[in-house]
């Protein structure tokens, strides 16, 4: 696979797996909730690997020049490759702050999710590309921007009556065991008709993903990162198992 693909695993699950030399995503470091620094920071990581920093606990006061100092520490030490900024909460013009200052103090790739992005110019955290979307819509707009793609098996499904089309999410340990192969969007579809509705249901087998993997490298798309507990089964890390 030519796009490096980095599945973010816990502390746990990497010393589950202690014998893997693939990179992995270091899922995840945090704002400390009793100083002014980070906390769940790794000892031990495979060379070439990225730290993804959460926002699960929101950032207080913390202290931008600590965590950069932190950050570089765990880089230089274990060989990183970069970082994945993955901030979720909105409107944190901490954090917002944060990210600006890491992308320009830190030595290595600095990616950030995409609500935090808009001020920045560096590396963008595009979530997954949604099944009923083709990868070139999806990423046209970051066009001469470095993306890292989130990778998902999350399917939709498309609700479509006289009053328009509702779209929710289908985890993907509920999608169905077939279905029709559709190859622009990679993906595979249902329908399931009504008197008065049509039901879409999208969703992303491990070939669909293969395929969609060769395709966003066409597009430019620099890394990936998905889910060890999602992904592997369909990725790399399953012959490590």
């Amino acid at each position: 696979m030519a796009i490096p693909t980095f599945l973010a695993m816990t502390a746990a699950e990497i010393w589950k797996h202690k014998d893997i030399s693939l990179p992995v995503g270091w899922l995840s470091c945090l704002f400390s909730p009793y100083g002014t620094g980070l906390s769940n920071l790794p000892e031990e990581l495979p060379e070439g690997s990225v730290l993804i920093l959460s926002d699960h606990t929101p950032m207080n006061c913390h202290d931008p020049q600590r965590i950069a100092a932190q950050l570089t520490d765990c880089i230089i030490r274990l060989h990183c490759t970069g970082v994945l900024l993955d901030f979720q909460r909105p409107e944190n013009l901490q954090q917002a702050a944060l990210a600006k200052y890491l992308s320009e103090v830190l030595p290595y790739p600095v990616a950030v999710a995409e609500g935090y992005s808009a001020a920045l110019s560096g590396p963008v955290f595009l979530p997954p590309i949604p099944p009923s979307m083709s990868p070139h819509t999806y990423l046209s707009p970051w066009s001469g921007r470095e993306v890292w793609l989130e990778l998902a098996l999350d399917g939709e499904i498309i609700t479509l009556t006289e009053n328009g089309a509702e779209t929710k999410a289908l985890p993907y340990w509920e999608i169905p065991e077939k279905g029709f192969s559709e190859e622009t969007l990679h993906c595979h579809y249902h329908i399931e008709t009504t008197d008065d509705r049509a039901i879409f249901t999208l969703w992303r087998t491990r070939e669909d993903l293969a395929a969609l993997l060769e395709t966003v490298e066409q597009l430019g798309v620099a890394k990936t990162v998905g889910l060890y507990q999602e992904l592997a089964d369909v990725l790399y890390l399953s012959d490590h198992e």
